[in-house]
């Protein structure tokens, strides 16, 4: 059975708005909140940046009926692979549902303010495999020794253990990502804005590794980006805390101003398109109709922005969800 997961953005809102905003998805009928775990925002204007970890740990009090996930940390720079391991393990054990552990390659965003160099894909797809290594290891009870290129534990384990199993999901937007969940994660996180174009990057690089290693297809967590508002006014006014994510140079960046010059100076119908526009509630069904239907999906995040966001949320449980459960 489909967990539908709302969208907890850190990028956005602040750390007591969000713990507002789960218990509203709570009482909407989601079966999850998914976070996303950031040091720096999209934009320096109309933004925040809460610990997602710290977050978290209040969550699994306000709402501890919910699965949980990241959605999406990095293990690579901020915080060894271990003490992720361990952090991920501490929330398993306060929350009375699951853990869902997403991880991800990152943005300079988070790790260059902080002085951390951050290179191009092929080291960072390295320094993940080492990552997955240490984490799943660390969680499935070892006492490891490991020495890698990039990280390295003497003697670690957690004595505050998982007390289930804590799924990782790989965010992949294309072939190498999706080969690289394949060989180390439980699962694929996928955002989703051409089904097509997800089934042919993603999931059938994923599954010829998948056969190649001779083990079982990776589970499916798939999101979209949605803006509802009534017109391109009001689409806009929604986007102001988003409108970096899709600006030129996004990966590289540090300092969240120059993504919002960089995305200021773009037209507002170019940022527009990137996203999922929907004008009334049959639009925003159709938009994520096809993350059912079209999918294998374990978990389904609607990720939705508005200028009135505890309203949307009110209305994704009363109009929403009862009609995508019934696909």
């Amino acid at each position: 059975m489909v967990k539908f997961s709302y969208f907890l953005g850190s990028e956005q809102w602040q750390p007591e708005e969000i713990l507002k905003h789960a218990e509203l998805a709570k009482n909407a009928g989601f079966d999850m909140v998914t976070i996303s775990e950031h040091f720096h925002p999209w934009v320096d204007d109309q933004s925040a940046s809460n610990f997602a970890w710290s977050t978290l740990g209040a969550l699994t009090s306000v709402v501890p009926s919910l699965d949980l996930g990241t959605g999406v940390t990095t293990p690579l720079w901020r915080m060894h692979p271990g003490v992720v391991a361990q952090a991920s393990a501490t929330i398993d054990r306060l929350t009375n549902s699951t853990f869902h552990l997403g991880v991800g390659t990152g943005e300079n965003l988070n790790e260059g303010p902080l002085g951390y160099t951050f290179p191009p894909y092929a080291e960072r797809a390295a320094r993940m495999r080492e990552a997955l290594h240490i984490i799943r290891n660390l969680l499935d009870g070892e006492k490891l020794d490991f020495t890698g290129e990039y990280y390295s534990t003497e003697k670690a384990k957690l004595y505050s253990p998982p007390l289930n199993h804590i799924p990782i999901w790989l965010a992949a937007g294309g072939p190498k990502s999706a080969q690289l969940a394949a060989e180390f994660a439980d699962g694929l996180m996928i955002s989703v804005k051409d089904p097509g174009e997800a089934y042919e990057r993603v999931i059938e690089p994923s599954n010829e590794r998948t056969k190649e290693l001779k083990k079982e297809n990776l589970r499916i967590h798939t999101y979209r980006w949605t803006v509802f508002a009534e017109n391109d006014d009001d689409a806009w006014k929604a986007l102001g805390p988003w409108r970096g994510l899709r600006a030129p140079g996004r990966l590289e960046a540090k300092d969240p101003s120059v993504l919002r010059e960089a995305a200021d100076t773009m037209k507002k119908n170019e940022i527009l398109s990137k996203y999922s526009i929907a004008s009334t509630v049959e639009d925003i069904y159709k938009i994520y109709k096809p993350l059912v239907s079209e999918f294998n999906s374990e978990i389904i995040t609607i990720q939705i922005t508005s200028t009135n966001q505890e309203e949307t949320i009110k209305i994704l449980g009363e109009e929403i969800l009862p009609s995508l459960k019934k696909i």
